[in-house]
């Protein structure tokens, strides 16, 4: 059963026109290694999209991600991508504005966020063959647990404060099939860990 796409927090999204934040161009730009290797993606037989990609702002003044149902676009453009600017993770809240609104994911961008200044780009993407392989090899989040919720942000705290997390930057979503994460400094590093993970998979 595919459990993706749905949003699970309050959504309180300001419809506005389309951003404009440096990042976004950023954000297109390494997306696009993620859609051809078919990590983000469109599960065409039940018409959900998966997979998103965030970057936090040079001020930590929130975040920019992808809007949600945009996994079925080969390119994005500023209309796809949505301002994350504030979230109570306790009271299941994101507010966020943009031409799009935000994915059904950023409850756990912004869980993960919160755990080190150091981190600022965030990649969500899908893979049946690594989730599978590595699964309780990587650190790995408790399978009970779905996606998009308050009780997901503590487990990647947890992760982060029992595991090699911090150091690998990777982790796989038991709860939430296909799902992994990657993390990093920047966007450069956030997704050519998952990329390099990808390919080492399927060669």
């Amino acid at each position: 059963m595919i459990d993706e796409g749905y949003i699970k927090f309050e959504s309180d999204w300001t419809k506005t026109a389309a951003l404009d934040y440096p990042e976004i161009d950023e954000l297109v730009y390494w997306r696009r290694p993620l859609y051809a290797a078919g990590l983000i993606g469109h599960y065409a037989d039940v018409g959900i999209g998966y997979g998103n990609i965030s970057a936090r702002l040079s001020k930590n003044t929130g975040f920019i991600i992808s809007g949600t149902q945009t996994g079925h676009l080969q390119e994005l453009d500023s209309s796809h991508f949505a301002l994350v600017s504030k979230y109570d993770i306790n009271h299941n809240i994101v507010s966020s504005s943009g031409a799009t609104e935000a994915s059904s994911e950023s409850m756990t961008h912004a869980a993960i966020y919160e755990l080190d200044d150091k981190i600022r780009a965030v990649v969500h993407v899908h893979s049946d063959k690594l989730w599978v392989g590595l699964n309780s090899v990587l650190p790995t989040t408790n399978a009970d647990i779905p996606y998009g919720t308050p009780q997901m942000a503590s487990e990647f705290d947890r992760l982060f404060s029992e595991t090699e997390f911090p150091q690998t930057g990777l982790a796989v979503m038991a709860g939430h099939d296909a799902g992994l994460i990657s993390i990093g400094s920047n966007l450069q590093e956030a997704t050519e860990r998952i990329l390099v993970l990808h390919e080492e998979f399927m060669s």
